[in-house]
C-alpha cells in the first residue's frame, strides 16, 4: 500500500500514518506507541495511545524524554532535541510496504538511563534497513526520575511507580511492534531487540521480565547487559532522596514541573544529598530495579535458571570501554597504585583485588601497554562494568540455547588525538552504517576501512536477527571464539584471557553498576 509513492501510508491499530520514501526506505517517525505519561499518568506504566481519524502525518521525530546535558556531548557531538514528558514515540525504517515478512530489529538507545533518544542521528535506519533487508525501529522510553524511580514504598503506594517504567515502555513499545509491524512489511515472529550501553541492560532487564515474554525472539546487548538492576532496597534509597531533594509527599511530585524534577535528579546523580552520597545509591541511581514484580529477580540470575532458554543472544563490548569516561579525567591520568587500589575497594572485596591488579598487569604488558596504575584502572573498569557482564549472560545463557555468540569490537576513535582508543559507544555509527554522515567522522573514524567495518558490522548484525546466526563460530566456554572486529575483522580463540579468568571467584553483584 504506497510502497513505491513518495508519500507512503500504513494504517496502524491507532489510525492512518503518512511517511516518507527517500533511498528505497520508506521512513515514518514520531509515531505514538502509547498515551502521553503525564498528569495523573506520570509514573505510571504506559497506557494504550488514543487512536486518530484522517492521516497523521509522521515525518517529524516525536520529543525527546526528559533530560538534562551531558558532558559526553563536547566529545561525541551528541544533539539535542526539543523535550517533553509527552515522550513516548516510535520511528520505523522499512524496504518495503509489503507481506515480505522481514526480520525486525528494535533498537533501545544508550544514556545511562537518563539522557539520549532513539532519534538521534547515529541511530538514523536508512541503511541498516537497506544493507539488511530488515525493518528497523527505534524508540523513546521514559529517563531518570520519570522511568527509573521506585516510589511505590516512600509515599505508602500514591504513587505506585516500580523503578522500571521506562523498561515498561520498551515493553509496550515492542507490543506496538506486535500489533503494527507486518503492515511495515516485518515479521512478528521474527523480532531482535538491541541495544547499547543503558540499552544493552536494558535489553538484558527484558530477557527476565515476565510481561516482555513471547514480544521478541533474539537479543543483542552492547556494553551492557544482566547486571545493573538495583536491589530494592537501594531503588526504596533513591525514592527517598528525591523526597527529600524536593521536599514534596506525592501530591506535590505529581504536580512538580520538569524542570523541578530535572534540578532535582542532577542533585541524586551527583550524589549532593544530604545522607544519600552515592556510596548509598550507586553509581548509576536511576536504573531498573528488582521490585519483585516487575522485575522479579536478578536477570542474570534469571538467565542462570533458563527464564529466556529460547533466545538467541549475540553479547560483547568494545576493546577500551571506559576511557570515554576516564582518559580524560585528570584524576584518573593521575592515579598511583595506592590512588587506584582504593578506588577499586568501593567496588569490590578487598582481599580480591591484589589479585586482579596482577593479572591486569600481566595481561597490559603482554598487549605492549605499559601498565600504569592509570591503564590498569581503566582496563578493569571496562570489564567490570561492561565486557564481563556480556560474557557471564554468554556463559549462563549457553546451558540453554547453543546459539550464543560474542564479539569484540576493537576500532579505534580519532578523538582526542586518539587518547579514547575504541571506547565505550565507538561501534555505534558501524552498527547503523551512519558513520559517514556529516560531522560523525570526528569521533567514529572514516577511510575505506571504516566503511569495510561497516559493511561487516550490519551484515553480522543482520544475519543474526535473520536466522539467530551472525555468521561466525558460537561461544561455549571451552574456546570462548569471539569475533573481533576492527581495522581488521577475525576470529580470536578466548580473548584477554589473562583478565577474564582473574573474575572467575568474583561475585555478580561486583559487575555491571557504575
Amino acid at each position: 500500500m504506497g510502497g513505491t509513492s513518495k508519500s507512503p501510508i500504513v494504517d496502524t491499530s491507532c489510525g492512518k500514518i503518512q511517511g516518507v520514501q527517500r533511498d528505497g526506505i520508506a521512513a515514518f517517525k514520531g509515531i505514538p506507541y502509547a498515551a502521553p505519561p503525564v498528569g495523573e499518568r506520570r509514573w505510571l506504566p504506559p497506557a494504550d495511545p488514543t487512536p486518530w481519524s484522517g492521516v497523521r502525518v509522521a515525518t517529524e521525530y516525536g520529543k525527546w524524554a526528559l533530560q538534562n546535558k551531558s558532558d559526553m556531548d563536547a566529545i561525541m557531538g551528541a544533539e539535542q532535541g526539543q523535550q517533553a514528558e509527552d515522550c513516548l514515540s516510535l520511528n520505523v525504517w522499512t524496504p518495503g510496504l509489503d507481506n515480505a515478512k522481514r526480520p525486525v530489529m528494535v533498537w533501545l538507545h544508550g544514556g545511562g538511563f537518563t539522557i539520549g533518544a532513539g532519534s538521534q542521528g547515529v541511530y538514523e535506519g536508512v541503511s541498516l534497513a537497506n544493507h539488511g533487508d530488515l525493518v528497523v525501529v527505534t524508540i523513546n522510553y521514559r529517563l531518570g526520575v520519570m522511568g527509573f524511580v521506585n516510589l511505590n514504598e516512600v509515599t505508602n503506594g500514591k504513587i505506585p511507580s516500580t523503578g522500571n517504567e521506562g523498561l515498561l515502555d520498551q515493553i509496550k513499545a515492542l507490543q506496538w511492534v506486535q500489533s503494527n509491524i507486518s503492515a511495515f512489511g516485518g515479521d512478528v515472529n521474527n523480532v531482535t531487540i538491541f541495544g547499547e550501553s543503558a540499552g544493552g541492560m536494558s535489553v538484558g532487564s527484558l530477557l527476565a521480565m515476565p510481561a516482555a515474554t513471547g514480544l521478541f525472539h533474539k537479543a543483542i546487548p552492547q556494553s551492557g547487559a544482566c547486571h545493573t538492576a538495583a536491589p530494592l532496597a537501594t531503588g526504596i534509597k533513591v525514592g527517598e532522596a528525591l523526597l527529600k531533594i524536593t521536599g514534596f509527599d506525592a501530591d506535590g511530585l505529581r504536580n512538580a514541573s520538569s524542570e523541578e524534577l530535572k534540578k532535582a535528579q542532577r542533585r541524586i546523580e551527583a550524589g549532593r544529598v544530604e545522607g544519600y552520597p552515592l556510596s548509598v545509591l550507586g553509581g548509576l541511581p536511576l536504573r531498573p530495579v528488582v521490585d519483585g514484580k516487575v522485575l522479579p529477580n536478578s536477570p542474570i540470575d534469571a538467565v542462570s535458571n533458563g527464564v529466556a532458554a529460547d533466545i538467541a543472544i549475540m553479547a560483547g563490548s568494545t576493546l577500551d570501554e571506559w576511557r570515554l569516561f576516564g582518559a580524560m579525567q585528570p584524576a584518573i591520568r593521575k592515579l598511583d597504585e595506592d590512588g587506584m587500589k582504593k578506588r577499586l575497594s568501593f567496588l569490590m572485596p578487598e582481599d580480591q583485588i591484589d589479585a586482579l591488579v596482577t593479572a591486569y598487569q600481566t595481561g597490559l604488558s603482554s598487549r605492549d601497554i605499559e601498565p600504569t596504575a592509570s591503564e590498569v584502572f581503566m582496563a578493569i573498569q571496562t570489564d567490570r562494568i561492561f565486557r564481563m557482564p556480556g560474557i557471564r549472560l554468554l556463559e549462563q545463557q549457553a546451558k540453554h540455547n547453543k546459539q550464543v555468540f560474542s564479539y569484540l569490537f576493537d576500532w579505534p576513535s580519532p578523538a582526542a588525538r586518539g587518547a579514547l582508543k575504541a571506547c565505550h559507544a565507538i561501534e555505534l555509527a558501524y552498527v547503523f552504517g551512519t558513520h559517514g554522515k556529516p560531522g560523525a567522522a570526528k569521533f567514529y573514524g572514516q577511510g575505506e576501512a571504516a566503511q569495510l567495518l561497516a559493511e561487516t558490522t550490519m551484515t553480522g548484525w543482520a544475519n543474526f536477527a535473520r536466522d539467530g546466526d551472525p555468521g561466525w563460530q558460537a561461544y561455549d566456554v571451552a574456546d570462548r571464539m569471539t569475533q573481533v572486529l576492527g581495522e581488521r575483522c577475525y576470529m580470536q580463540q578466548a580473548p584477554l584471557e589473562i583478565e577474564r579468568a582473574a573474575w572467575d571467584d568474583i561475585e555478580d553483584a561486583c559487575l555491571g553498576s557504575l
